[in-house]
Formats: C-alpha cells, structure tokens, sequence
C-alpha cells in the first residue's frame, strides 16, 4: 500500500473514530411531566430502559407539566429554553402550536411504525395526535372518596353526590382549573354528558355551572399537582376528591390507601409529548420520542400505572401490574365496567373558551 493510500485510510478511521466519539458524548435531557405515579411509571417504562441503550444519555425529571404552557411561553420570549421535552395537555398543546413554541411532528417520518409495518398515523387511536402532539395515553379525571367517612348504608356512587352536601357532609378537593368542575356541575345539574360542551359553550351554561360550583364552595380546598389528590385524601383532609384515575391506583392498589373510585361521569382525555422549539437537544430529543411511543414502551407503561395506551396495537400487550402480579385491564378507564357514563373532554372548545374560562376560575377561586 502507497504512503498515500495508508495516510487516507488512516484519515477515514480518525474521522469514523471521530464521529463515534461525538455520537457518544454526554447528553442531559430535561423531561417535564406531572411528577408523583406517572413520572415514576415513565421513568420505569421509558427513561430507564432508553437510558440503559445509550448510556451518555442523562435524563433529569422536572414536575413543571401543571403549568406547562405558562413556562413554555416564558422561554420562548426570553429565548432561553431549557426544556427538552414537555409531557402537555392537547388543548394547551394546539395554542402552544398556534403560537409556534412548539414544533410540528411528521409522525410517519419521525416514530416508530406498529410491529405489522401500521403506520403511527394509523396506529394511534382517533384523536390521539395533533399538529405538534403525540400522545401516550388515554386516562381520566375521576372522583374518589373515602368510605370510612360515610354510613355502610349510604355510600356515594356519583358525581351528583359531590355536590350533595346533606347526605354526604364534609370537604372536597377540587383540581384548580376548571377543565373537568364545569363539566361535572353541569353533569350533576342533569344536563346529559353528550350536550354538555353545547350548554357550556353560552353564557347561560357557564353562569350555570358556576352556580352549582357554588352551592360547595365553602367546603373546597383546592389541589394544582397530581400527588396531592390522593394525599389529602388519605391524610383525612377531605372526604371526597378529583384526581387522574392512574394515581387513585397507585394510591389505593400499591400504597393501600382506604378509598374507591366513583367511575360516574369520567372525563376522558389524551395526554403526551410536546417538542419546545428552538430546544438545546433535539436530534437527542427525536431519537428518544421514537423509543418511547413505540408499540412496546406505551404496552410497558401500563404495567406501572393504569393508564391506557395510546396506540391500538400496544392494547394486546397490556398484562400484569410489574409489582403487584394484578390484572390491568379492568382498572382502565375505557374498561367495558366503567365506560358507562364517560364525558369524552372536547380539546376543540378548550382551544376556544379556555382563556376566558381559566380567568374566569381563578377568580372565582379567590372570591
């Protein structure tokens, strides 16, 4: 071989080392999501095996998906973003897309198809995917209360007993936002799950709603992070409260807390993956989103918590609790036994009135 020839070869394997070595170095992501049982079955089903595959890759857990959006915006304006991928709600997903401080996903050309060859477009399931949203599960907002604070002989059963102070006395817990309460004080004042979103959308409805807000507003407390649900439920603190169906699992299921849920009027929504545009890492970002909403990843979540997949053909893959040994499929909440009475969440009318209404709330909390 000619001197010439051994310094090329020589250059390529520099070069191929070269690139190895910068596809390896060190990569911190800043993954934000809700924090408590649902950051603990991601970290279980989706950051620890990615991280075991790709060893320089660091993934810090920052609570911050409560207010999501509001941080989004923050960065953006400052210029400064430090979020890498943000677990968000689809209707504050698509004015987060409106506003372009997320970045629009091709999800056939950047995830992973079914195991078939289906593609993600196809294999999602209706409604699950928006211009910059990808979910990973389908789960619900749930009222859940301790028997031991009632007689064996009058146990709730309904939304309609949340707000029946007589036969059922004592303090509720009541998410801060007012996705899910309008809905319920409509559903609870007789308007019938298919038309509700119809009677909120007029002035009328919204002035109904808060008025049957009121009729327990003196005996609220008012919760903003998942975790605090379930413990100001097992604390004694209130005898009734709203809270993601997923953590009323964990905390009834794994930490045996005394409680039941109220299956009644589930608000049913889509919860998933948002890309903060102009993030510091999002060739790492991309390759980590393609691992964790394949088939397997989203099946592997519901091991943990008892939040259904988003996926169709994840839905044959979903078994036992990991630690428990317990079926998962009838703590779903789009479980045949509890389906019965679902109020499907309309992310199109929160994209529309959710300003208005969110001021609106806050007021009202403070009144």
């Amino acid at each position: 071989m000619s001197s010439k020839l051994k310094l090329i070869g020589l250059s390529s394997a520099v070069s191929v080392i070269a690139m190895s070595a910068a596809a390896e170095e060190p990569v911190s992501l800043t993954i934000v999501s809700w924090g408590g049982a649902y950051t603990a079955s991601q970290q279980r089903a989706y950051h620890e095996p990615y991280m075991e595959l790709n060893p320089h890759v660091t993934i810090i857990n920052d609570d911050g998906s409560a207010n999501a959006l509001a941080g989004l915006r923050a960065q953006s304006q400052a210029g400064n973003v430090t979020w890498d991928l943000v677990d968000m709600l689809p209707s504050d997903a698509q004015l987060a897309c409106d506003e372009g401080i997320i970045m629009p996903l091709d999800v056939d050309a950047m995830l992973a198809p079914a195991p078939d060859g289906t593609p993600p477009s196809e294999d999602f399931l209706p409604g699950s995917l928006g211009e910059c949203y990808v979910s990973s599960i389908v789960y619900s907002t749930v009222l859940t209360y301790r028997p031991d604070a009632f007689p064996e002989d009058n146990q709730p059963s309904s939304i309609a007993d949340l707000f029946d102070l007589e036969n059922f006395p004592g303090r509720r817990a009541l998410q801060d936002r007012p996705g899910t309460n309008l809905e319920w004080a409509l559903y609870a004042d007789g308007v019938d799950p298919d038309d509700i979103y119809d009677v909120l959308s007029t002035p009328e409805g919204v002035d109904r709603a808060f008025a049957k807000l009121d009729t327990i507003k003196d005996q609220v407390i008012f919760w903003t992070e998942g975790a605090q649900a379930p413990q100001l439920l097992a604390d004694g603190e209130v005898v009734f409260t709203t809270g993601y169906n997923g953590r009323m699992f964990d905390a009834i299921e794994v930490e045996g807390m005394n409680a039941d849920i109220i299956w009644d009027g589930q608000v049913v929504e889509w919860d998933g993956w948002v890309v903060p545009a102009d993030g510091p890492n999002v060739d790492a970002v991309m390759d980590y989103l393609y691992f964790a909403t394949d088939t397997q990843r989203l099946a592997d979540q519901a091991k943990f918590i008892s939040y259904g997949p988003a996926r169709a053909s994840s839905a044959g893959l979903v078994g036992e609790h990991a630690d428990l040994g317990i079926d998962m499929a009838p703590h779903m909440p789009t479980a045949e036994e509890n389906y019965f009475s679902p109020i499907i969440l309309d992310n199109d009318f929160w994209v529309d009135y959710g300003d208005e209404l969110r001021e609106r709330f806050a007021n009202w909390m403070l009144q």
